[in-house]
Parts: C-alpha cells; structure tokens; sequence
C-alpha cells in the first residue's frame, strides 16, 4: 500500500503537489500541514415552516341509490298493459302498469246505486219527518209518532254516509289497478309482462325505480382509527372539520367533478371486520356514479395547526426503522436529530417530534458530510451564484 501511494504521488500532475494535496487510505482529499485550507463543503438545505394543515384519508366505499322504490300491486289481477319504457327516468304518479279492473269497475257501480238508493230513503225519511213535526203542532198525531219519524230520518243519514264511504272504497281499489310511479327516478327492467297474473302485497316486485341525483357513498373506517382521531381532538392537536367537502376518486383513479358532504357515521362497529360505516351524498345530476360502484373518498380527519413537514430527501431511517435528519445549525455546523414522522403528505413527512419551524434539514450534499462538520448551506430553490466572467486575454509581446 504504501509503495502504491508513493507511485501514485509522482503520478500527479505538479500543481497537485504544490497545492499540499494527497491522497489517504480512504481515497478522501485531506489537507496537508502548511497547505492552504479547503473551503465548507456545500450543501443544500430546505427551512421548515409551521402551517395549518388539513388531515384526510382514503377509505374505501361502495355507492347506494338515494331512494329505492320496489313497485308491488295493491290488488290482484292480470296485466294488461306495462305503460313505461324500461331504463328511462319516471316521474311520480306516472302511470306504470294496467290490470284488468272490470270487476273492480263493477264493484263500483254496485256501490254506487247502493248509495243512490240509500239517498231515496233520505228523502223520504226527510218528508215524513217534516210532516210529523207538523201535524204534532196541531195534536193530529201523537209525539211518539214524531219522534220515530225523526229517528228514521237520522238512520236514513247514516245510511247514505255508509254508502258513500262504500263507493269511495271501491273506487280506491280501481284507481290501484293502474300501478303508478311512487317517487321520481330511474326505473329498470321489467320483471313480468303482459298477461301476467299479480296478486296483492306479493313478495316479487314488479320493477324497481331508483332515485340517482344525489346518491350515496357508504365508506368504511377501522375503529381503532376513529379512537386515535378522537383522543388527538381531546388533546387539543386536532381541531374537528365535519363541514369540509368530500373528494371522490373513481375507479381508474380520475376525481369525480362534483363534491360530496359527510350525512353520517355510524356509531356500531361491525364484528367481522372492526370498521364503522360511514355515509357520504353526492350530487350526481350526469350519473356518472351508478349504483354498486367501487370508489375511493378523500375524507378530512382533521385540521391541524402549526403543523411541520419535511421533505422526504431529508429523512433517513437505520436498519431499526428508527428515522433521523442532518440539520444545519445556528453555528453553520451540521447535527444529527432524532426524527419521529407519522405520515407522507405528497413528497414530505408530517413530524411529530424532532424537527421545529426554523430548522435547516440537509437534501443534498448529505453523503459528503457528518455531524459536527461545517458547511456552506444554500437554500433548496435559490438559483447558483453567478460566476464571473475572466477578464480578456493581454496581447502578447511579438517575437524578434
């Protein structure tokens, strides 16, 4: 080894000797004793700032119609005509389908001249009373005939009240053999046709219709992560933000263009899995999010102030885990920190203990230096010093 340094020392170039430069066991520049001295090696370094900050997270979710609406007939029958287009947007009270209503028509009608007939009675029951009310003013018949001729009449009223009451029962029935929309939105296919026999309150629907602007995101959160979320408000490090927008990612990663608000969140964690559901509404007047549809939601956790973060290239993790910075210090010398970081927030870490606002982190030059060195720091982002232009070459002398 040393034979090799002594050949390489008179392999040098002259100005190399001259400037007191050699090289040790390490294949590192050092300084000769009377040389002149090296400068600060430099280094980049970015200044850490306090800022509020807000938290989120991404949870997964599944998307569920606004409304559902299962249509069932009231009354048995058979279907003579489906009066929608399947797929298309239904209004409320739009007519959907028409049973055969011949014997509820003729119920109708029964009932109908049950009332007519009933109303005949009134009238007579009505002039034998006023006759009878007459008469006893003159002692022509007795008061026992007056008040029984006063007590058909108000059977009379009665019974024209029943039968009203049973024509306006049967007309409810016929009116519930044409089958009409309960709520405006989408219906799907139909799940008979015509011809088909229905029966009252059947456990099959007919179709269903589906309410799709707005429409809801169901999200799941773990437990345990709801606990450390509330315990950090308690603390004081977290300030609650429930009213803040809800970002939805669709399933080739795109954002959705509209924005969601928080409905709910569910107060029963489920067994199976340890999460708790939480629901999210969302306009959606294109339709673009459909019902079943896997999504992500960009939900806020919180809002933090005073905040740190610092970039990525300035943290270093041991083979523990264990996570450190170099810092840059008021004396221009470089210390080592223990860092304790929690998440990544795009290309930086969020620190919760070890680093402060203020702080130097080292981002370059980080390989070239160890602690305790001085260095010569320059902002990450400030543009190079210029250098100087040589000044003009001196004619030379001519020649004799």
């Amino acid at each position: 080894m040393m034979l090799m340094r002594a050949s390489l020392r008179f392999l040098l170039p002259l100005p190399f000797l001259l400037a007191g430069v050699v090289y040790n066991d390490n294949d590192v520049c050092a300084q000769q004793p009377g040389g002149p001295p090296l400068p600060p090696p430099a280094v980049t370094v970015v200044t850490l700032k306090a800022e509020t900050l807000t938290l989120t997270r991404e949870l997964p979710g599944r998307t569920h119609p606004y409304v559902v609406a299962e249509i069932r007939p009231q009354v048995s029958g058979i279907i003579q005509r489906q009066l929608f287009t399947e797929g298309k947007l239904v209004k409320a009270g739009q007519p959907l389908y028409q049973l055969d209503d011949e014997s509820y028509q003729a119920e109708v009608n029964s009932a109908k001249a049950s009332l007519a007939r009933a109303q005949a009675r009134l009238e007579a029951a009505r002039l034998t009373a006023r006759r009878a009310s007459e008469l006893v003013k003159a002692n022509a018949v007795s008061r026992q005939e007056d008040e029984d001729a006063t007590a058909a009449l108000r059977q009379a009223e009665a019974d024209v009240r029943v039968a009203q009451a049973a024509v306006a029962s049967t007309e409810i029935i016929l009116k519930r053999a044409r089958i009409v929309a309960p709520i405006d939105g989408r219906i799907g296919k139909s799940l008979v046709t015509q011809g088909a026999l229905v029966t009252a309150n059947q456990a099959a629907p007919l179709a269903t219709i589906q309410q799709l602007d707005p429409i809801y995101v169901d999200l799941t959160q773990s437990s345990s992560e709801i606990l450390q979320i509330r315990k950090e408000v308690a603390a004081g490090n977290l300030a609650s933000t429930p009213n803040l927008p809800v970002a939805i990612l669709l399933e080739d990663g795109s954002h959705y263009a509209q924005r969601g608000r928080l409905a709910f969140s569910d107060v029963t964690v489920d067994p199976s899995t340890g999460a708790t559901a939480i629901r999210v509404i969302v306009p959606n007047p294109k339709e673009v999010l459909l019902p079943g549809m896997y999504v992500r939601a960009i939900v806020s956790t919180g809002q933090r102030r005073n905040a740190v973060l610092a970039p990525q290239t300035g943290i270093t993790r041991d083979p523990k885990g264990n996570a450190s910075a170099l810092v840059v210090n008021a004396e221009g010398k470089v210390e080592a920190r223990s860092v304790k970081v929690s998440r990544t927030i795009g290309d930086q870490w969020l620190v919760e203990e070890g680093l402060k606002a203020g702080d130097r982190v080292l981002v370059e030059g980080v390989m070239k230096v160890k602690p305790g060195m001085p260095v010569q720091a320059t902002e990450a982002g400030t543009p190079p010093p210029a250098i100087p232009a040589s000044p003009p070459a001196l004619p030379q002398p001519a020649q004799k």
